[in-house]
């Protein structure tokens, strides 16, 4: 097979991967591999292909195979390291994103390292890649959301709020938000978690956990018809959040007792 012949095939599977035939594609590199056996380029769209659908093992061997005849491909340690992620092979991971960076220093690399340490439990280490993130791209929301939630794991409320906020200044999405309400719930700015309970539920309208903090939110500030409409939305989107609710109504500073599980079900439309 000629380069030129690779470079087709290879042109042909990318085309039909990114319109969303893996299948197709799988089998132009196949076909590809058939007749060049090896070939870097095909090893690792192939690899690509393949992890996509979750097949990582096969994957991981395409990937390898492509990297033994590039060792030096920047691109190629860093797919080879989002599948070793997958197969939870962090070290493996973080060798390859370690290699990335040496060959070619750059954002995603750093990125993926950050995203890695994580998956693995390394907490301080993933806390100085996330601030290092920060500190060179200031508006990057997944790092400063990322260390939002460190924070906030670590108890440190105010911290946590701050960067979650900075984090929210952008399109965040609904997890996002959520974080922040809870951050603010424990600071017990109560009107500022239904506000950002109500914006996850804006973004994300499934979101059972949101109205469900909502409600609780609501009941403190005493504001009991809305907290009892967010508990009816909760209860409607996961009916077996009735034992949390029916608590959450009997505990809080601001609740109303039932007589029996039949009248509360009724008022939460159940």
């Amino acid at each position: 097979m000629t380069p030129d012949n690779t470079e087709e095939i290879v042109r042909r599977a990318t085309a039909a991967f990114n319109a969303g035939q893996p299948g197709e594609a799988r089998k132009l590199c196949e076909k590809g591999l058939s007749r060049q056996p090896g070939d870097p380029m095909l090893s690792h769209l192939l690899a690509a292909v393949l992890f996509s659908t979750g097949e990582v093992q096969a994957a991981r061997a395409h990937v390898e195979t492509s990297l033994a005849k590039r060792p030096g491909n920047a691109a190629a340690h860093l797919l080879a390291a989002r599948i070793a992620r997958g197969a939870k092979d962090y070290n493996g991971a973080l060798s390859h994103l370690d290699r990335a960076i040496e060959i070619a220093p750059q954002r995603e690399a750093f990125l993926e390292k950050a995203r890695t340490l994580d998956h693995a439990g390394l907490k301080p280490q993933a806390r100085e890649a996330w601030r290092a993130i920060l500190q060179i791209i200031p508006q990057h929301q997944e790092a400063a959301a990322r260390l939002g939630q460190i924070a906030y794991e670590d108890g440190d409320y105010d911290a946590a709020a701050h960067l979650l906020e900075r984090a929210v200044s952008g399109d965040a999405p609904a997890s996002v938000w959520f974080d922040l309400g809870l951050v603010r719930q424990d600071l017990r700015d109560h009107n500022g978690a239904a506000t950002a309970y109500r914006k996850a539920l804006e973004i994300k309208p499934d979101y059972a956990e949101a109205a469900l903090n909502l409600g609780v939110v609501l009941q403190e500030t005493g504001d009991m018809d809305n907290a009892m409409r967010a508990y009816a939305e909760a209860y409607r989107l996961r009916p077996s959040a009735f034992g949390t609710i029916a608590m959450a109504l009997t505990s809080g500073s601001h609740g109303r007792l039932w007589l029996d599980e039949a009248a509360l079900r009724r008022s939460l439309g159940g």
